[in-house]
């Protein structure tokens, strides 16, 4: 998949992103607003490892947020189970010197236009920390209504967090 975001694009990754996801992903601002998943360190081992389970997915569900070099973040969707089949969960993380350019607006705005048009999805929803208004930000602009307040929602780093819950539907 090749989607342009004017001048970024989304793609599928490819094996020489490594060396700059590995890069890129090993900032603790980035960690601290993600899962746990996510590794700290992030290590060129924790990139390939990733890179090669995300392009064995099929349908392809994550993507590289690229400039015409190099990734410079990823964006994807964890699709429901069972009676949460038309859903799917968000996430995403750009390099920090890209911060405050729209790309990550624009990037959302295509993954939803995917999810709903080529994986029939029905809703997509996003889990972002209360303490993390750039994000929430984002998911407005990308056209996601806030939904509530999960209360006591995470733990990350030892510290109860509490999530808001976006989302938008294919109306």
């Amino acid at each position: 998949m090749r989607i342009e975001l004017g001048d970024y694009m989304l793609r599928d990754f490819r094996s020489e992103d490594a060396p700059a996801l590995a890069r890129y992903a090993d900032n603790y601002k980035i960690w601290a607003n993600l899962r746990d998943a996510f590794p700290r360190p992030y290590l060129l081992e924790d990139a390939r490892v990733f890179i090669a389970r995300v392009t064995a997915e099929q349908p392809a569900t994550v993507f590289a947020i690229a400039d015409g070099n190099e990734a410079i973040g990823s964006i994807g969707l964890m699709p429901g189970r069972d009676v949460h089949r038309l859903s799917a969960e968000l996430g995403y993380w750009l390099a920090e010197p890209f911060w405050g350019r729209g790309i990550m607006t624009l990037a959302v705005r295509a993954m939803v236009d995917y999810a709903f048009t080529e994986l029939k999805l029905q809703r997509v929803f996003a889990e972002p920390f209360t303490g993390n208004p750039a994000s929430s930000r984002v998911l407005v602009k990308a056209g996601f209504r806030l939904e509530g307040v999960m209360r006591a929602g995470a733990v990350k780093e030892g510290k109860i967090l509490d999530q808001a819950l976006f989302a938008v539907v294919n109306e």
